[in-house]
C-alpha cells in the first residue's frame, strides 16, 4: 500500500512534466486572432511572443540566375572523306537521318547537273536549231524537238527541287540544317538537345555550355550553341537546340549521352522563397504583413523556381513584407483549416 502511495505522486509528476514539455512545443501562435474579410484579412493582438513568430521578407527586384541542364546526345559525327576530299563525311546516330541526307546530295548533285549542264546544253541546242531553221538547214520539227527536250529538262529541275524539299524538312526537324551539313567540318561532333520553349530567348547562338559525358565522368568539355530548330513539340513544348564541340582524338562517338549545363539569367524580377507560397484548391497565395499585427492574404501568379525562390509575376509590389516563415500558420486561419 505504501509503494502504490509512493508510487502515484512521481506518475502525477511525470505525467505534469510531460505535459509542460509538449506545450512548451507547441507553435507559438495565438489562435484569439480576428478573421475579417471571409479570411483575407487576420488580426492578430498585440502579444509579442506570437508576431515574433512569424518572419518576413520585404521583397525586392534583383537579378536571378541559375544553371539550366538539359541531357544531349551526340547525333552526328563529322570525318574526312577518302573518296570525295571535296566534301566530309557526316555519320549520324539514327539511320533514317543517314538516308536522308544522301539522298539530299544525290538530289543536289542532279539540280546542279540538270542545271549547270544539261539546261544549257539544250538551250545551246536549240539555238542552234533556230539558226539553222534560219539559213534553211534545218526544219520546224528540229526546232519543236529541242524545245521539247529544254521543256523536260526543266521539268525535271523543278522535280528535283520538289523532291529534295521532303529530306530538307526531315533533316531540320532533327536539328540539322542541311546546307550546314554541306560545309561541315571534320573533326566535330554535333549534339542534339530539348530545351523548353520558355528558355529560348534566354540563349543565345555563339554560347558556349558545358557538356558532360556519361561515359567520361569525370571530365567536362565547352561546347558552343550554334542553332535552334524551326518547330516547337506541339505535345512537350521543346525546341531542338544543335550544340558543336571538337572531337580530338575522335573521342566522342554518334550516339554517346551527356548533360548539358547553361548559365541563364533571368533578369530583374520579383521573387519570394518557396516557403512563402501555399496552394489552396490550384491557386497560389502569400500573406503580406500589412501593419504590426495585421497580415493579408494575396492571390499571386507565380513562374519557375530558381533554386529556392520562385519568381512573381503578378500579386505582389517592390516593398511587399512577405511572411516567409508561418505561412502554413496562417493558411489555417484564413482557410480555416
Amino acid at each position: 500500500m505504501k509503494q502504490t502511495l509512493y508510487f502515484i505522486p512521481l506518475v502525477l509528476l511525470f505525467t505534469s512534466s510531460c505535459k509542460e514539455k509538449a506545450s512548451t512545443t507547441e507553435k507559438p501562435v495565438n489562435h484569439n486572432a480576428e478573421i475579417k474579410e471571409q479570411g483575407r484579412v487576420i488580426e492578430f493582438p498585440n502579444d509579442t511572443a506570437t508576431l515574433h513568430f512569424f518572419q518576413v521578407e520585404k521583397i525586392k527586384l534583383e537579378n536571378l540566375s541559375a544553371e539550366f541542364t538539359a541531357p544531349a546526345k551526340v547525333a552526328a559525327t563529322i570525318i574526312k572523306s577518302e573518296e570525295n576530299s571535296s566534301r566530309n563525311l557526316v555519320l549520324f546516330d539514327n539511320p533514317d537521318l543517314t538516308g536522308n541526307y544522301t539522298t539530299f546530295i544525290q538530289h543536289q548533285i542532279n539540280i546542279n547537273q540538270i542545271a549547270n549542264v544539261n539546261i544549257k546544253q539544250k538551250r545551246i541546242n536549240l539555238e542552234r536549231y533556230k539558226d539553222l531553221e534560219h539559213n534553211g538547214a534545218a526544219t520546224g520539227k528540229d526546232v519543236l524537238e529541242a524545245q521539247t527536250d529544254l521543256a523536260a529538262e526543266e521539268t525535271n529541275l523543278q522535280n528535283e527541287k520538289a523532291a529534295i524539299i521532303e529530306q530538307e524538312a526531315k533533316l531540320k526537324l532533327a536539328g540539322f540544317d542541311p546546307h550546314t551539313l554541306l560545309k561541315a567540318k571534320a573533326g566535330n561532333i554535333w549534339m542534339i538537345c530539348d530545351i523548353p520553349e520558355s528558355q529560348i530567348n534566354k540563349m543565345k547562338m555563339g554560347s558556349t555550355c558545358k557538356v558532360q559525358f556519361s561515359s567520361i565522368p569525370d571530365e567536362s568539355f565547352s561546347g558552343k550553341i550554334e542553332d535552334f530548330g524551326n518547330v516547337v513539340d506541339n505535345l512537350t513544348r521543346m525546341v531542338k537546340m544543335r550544340i558543336s564541340l571538337p572531337n580530338s582524338n575522335n573521342r566522342f562517338k554518334a550516339g554517346m549521352f551527356a548533360v548539358v549545363s547553361f548559365g541563364v539569367s533571368e533578369g530583374d524580377l520579383l521573387s519570394v522563397p518557396n516557403t512563402s507560397i501555399v496552394t489552396v484548391q490550384g491557386k497560389n497565395y502569400v500573406f503580406v504583413q500589412t501593419s504590426s499585427t495585421q497580415f493579408e492574404r494575396r492571390e499571386i501568379i507565380s513562374g519557375q523556381q530558381i533554386n529556392n525562390r520562385i519568381i512573381i509575376f503578378s500579386g505582389l509590389h517592390v516593398g511587399d513584407k512577405v511572411i516567409t516563415k508561418g505561412a502554413m500558420q496562417l493558411k489555417g486561419l484564413s482557410f480555416g483549416y
